[in-house]
């Protein structure tokens, strides 16, 4: 869609990034080239891996089983404790047309489609779209998992849930299980990590009409470790179903956050009795 300057207007998430011929967008996986915004990860893989699907984490979607797991760079989120900031927080070096920072190999949706049909014997389900934001490379994600689909496979979506409606219809025909991040339960929360609540909980929304979804919560000291705010948040999520599975995870100092101390270990119990008031299914992670 054309704004008047040149410039071209990115829908994949709320962001909306209007960007000039050749100009990279704030995630580094897409940018616009040739009057069009196009995915600059597509068939970019920087990580693959046969998890365990509790890795994901899932913990109450074929339990026991395993998961090829498929990551390539770029994320709208820019996290100063993210795990994964080498492919998550890094794009192309000199813009459109050069090589990513980050070491890669270049697969097409049906090598991942043989991968993973090939390690079927190991336990493999499928395939989980993890490791850095997916659905910043949603036309990767949709292809590869519409080809996952017709042979019978599972797929997996690992996200932070911060797109755009649109974006989110390309790919929820093809899901079979979520995991989404609910990073806070505030807007202000979410402006500190360039995020919006809004729409996460809106794909958080949708998703749990469509597919079995599990939502993770992070909880980081300052950001989102009030307990009326998991009041808040596991009384809204009950609302849109109280089988949801939330995860609530103990942070520990990564990427800029290297300061400081883990979240407390009792804090952490008391956000899951309090999040337990409403919901079935309340699990503790990294502790």
């Amino acid at each position: 869609m054309s704004t008047g300057d040149d410039r071209q207007t990115c829908r994949v998430c709320p962001r909306g990034c209007r960007l000039a011929e050749g100009q990279i967008g704030a995630c580094r996986a897409r940018g616009c080239a040739s009057g069009k915004i196009v995915p600059l990860n597509y068939g970019r893989v920087t990580s693959l891996a046969l998890d365990p699907i509790e890795k994901k984490p899932l913990a109450r979607f074929l339990p026991g089983s395993r998961v090829l797991s498929v990551g390539s760079f770029g994320c709208n989120l820019f996290c100063p404790f993210c795990q994964n900031h080498e492919i998550s927080q890094t794009g192309l070096a000199d813009g459109i047309g050069s090589e990513p920072v980050t070491d890669h190999r270049v697969m097409t949706p049906q090598m991942i489609r043989d991968l993973a049909l090939e390690l079927e014997e190991e336990g493999n389900i499928g395939v989980a779209f993890t490791y850095n934001e997916p659905l910043v490379g949603f036309e990767f994600v949709r292809d590869t998992a519409a080809l996952v689909r017709e042979v019978g496979m599972r797929n997996v979506f690992v996200t932070n849930g911060c797109v755009t409606p649109e974006t989110f219809r390309e790919v929820l025909p093809f899901a079979d299980a979520m995991n989404i991040d609910l990073k806070a339960f505030t807007e202000e929360g979410y402006a500190r990590l360039g995020g919006n609540l809004a729409a996460v909980r809106a794909s958080i929304e949708s998703a749990a009409a469509c597919c079995h979804v599990e939502v993770t919560s992070l909880i980081v000291p300052g950001l989102n470790d009030d307990v009326k705010e998991m009041d808040r948040e596991a009384a809204w999520l009950s609302s849109v179903d109280p089988e949801i599975t939330l995860h609530i995870t103990r942070y520990f100092p990564r990427y800029r956050m290297t300061g400081g101390e883990p979240t407390g270990r009792q804090l952490m119990e008391r956000l899951r009795d309090t999040a337990g008031k409403h919901l079935r299914h309340v699990l503790l992670g990294n502790i």
